[in-house]
């Protein structure tokens, strides 16, 4: 039946891949998506209960990120299926794979580590990690950490990205050069 779903509104959207298909057909069914968000196309999206789901200003969402607006863990005991509302304020960052269960607010300026399972909503300012997701730090001491280690560091520019062409040559560079360090890219 989803498949039939994603034909009939591939024909209406016409020319447009799978994943951009899924975000357009969540946000056509009620999801709320706000400005500049980047990332979203390669999440997976609670299609079945898409529009329990909000998403605010300047949110970046690595890939594979999982956002779950129902459980059925009740189901066989209960015969009914949880349902709750995702809400992603503004400002957040989400790391790959990380998955985020129903009933989550996740705060504005907020970071949520690869991999993490979020369980319990995220306060405002914080960086959480792990499974089930934890508050680590604040986002700002986060950020003042790096800032330090900025000085320090080896820091590229964009031309040593996929998107700038980076060459092979740069590629053995860089991997030589942080071996056993940290580094940045523009």
């Amino acid at each position: 039946m989803f498949s039939k779903l994603l034909l009939s509104l591939k024909i209406k959207l016409g020319k447009t891949t799978r994943e951009e298909l899924s975000v357009k057909a969540c946000i056509q069914r009620g999801m709320k998506v706000g400005e500049n968000c980047h990332g979203l196309a390669s999440s997976t999206i609670d299609y079945a209960h898409c529009w329990l789901i909000e998403i605010g200003d300047k949110v970046t969402f690595a890939p594979q990120v999982y956002l779950l607006a129902h459980d059925a863990s009740t189901k066989r005991h209960l015969d009914y299926t949880k349902i709750a509302k995702i809400k992603i304020k503004d400002n957040v960052f989400i790391g790959a794979r990380a998955f985020i269960m129903p009933g989550i607010t996740i705060g504005e300026n907020s970071i949520v580590a690869a991999g993490s399972i979020v369980t319990k909503s995220v306060p405002e300012g914080s960086v959480v990690a792990g499974n089930p997701a934890r508050i680590i730090s604040k986002t700002k001491d986060y950020i003042d950490k790096h800032k330090e280690g900025l000085e320090e560091a080896k820091i590229y520019d964009s031309s040593w990205t996929i998107g700038e062409n980076i060459t092979k040559e740069m590629c053995i560079t860089m991997s030589k050069e942080l071996d056993c360090s940290l580094g940045y890219v523009k």
